[in-house]
């Protein structure tokens, strides 16, 4: 697969994907999370994924210090998921934050766009890892029920790679 192919694979997994839950530093060595709305309309040329989050809120103040985060994006409909590590980054670009605004995010921004807490999450991805199964429920469950009464690991329950994104 070449590079633009997994761009393009990564992003058709995550982009019907509503949430994913954005794992962060804490000063203590503590991992947390959060769910957050991934605002991209595409995956652009640098591998970035953009949010939203409040300048004066916890993740604004923790990736200052640490950028190293994880996004995970699971798809359960579709027996898709998707784990994207990167380097964080808080933008202060104001036509992008204008380019990506929308209806929803002004519940949490309601000054819009240009809301002085408005701050533009940018996660450059490093590595992106995905397990993507394209058998029925049914086909899933005989192979794991298989599994279980023969004692060997479910062969073939989809497709798992690490991509190169970066």
């Amino acid at each position: 697969m070449s590079h633009t192919d997994e761009q393009a694979k990564l992003w058709e997994l995550i982009k019907h994907t509503r949430f994913g839950m954005l794992t962060h530093r804490h000063g203590d060595g503590q991992l947390h999370s959060h769910p957050l709305t991934t605002q991209n309309k595409k995956l652009d040329e640098g591998a970035t994924l953009y949010f939203f989050i409040p300048k004066d809120g916890e993740i604004a103040r923790h990736v200052a210090s640490d950028p190293s985060v994880n996004v995970a994006y699971a798809d359960t409909d579709a027996d898709s998921y998707v784990s994207v590590s990167g380097q964080a980054a808080l933008l202060d670009d104001a036509a992008k934050k204008e380019e990506l605004f929308n209806t929803m995010a002004k519940s949490w921004f309601p000054k819009g766009a240009g809301d002085p807490n408005l701050g533009l999450l940018a996660v450059r991805i490093l590595d992106a890892e995905y397990w993507d199964v394209d058998d029925s429920k049914m086909v899933q469950l005989f192979k794991m029920a298989k599994a279980a009464i023969t004692g060997k690991p479910p062969a073939d329950l989809g497709e798992h790679r690490k991509l190169d994104v970066a």
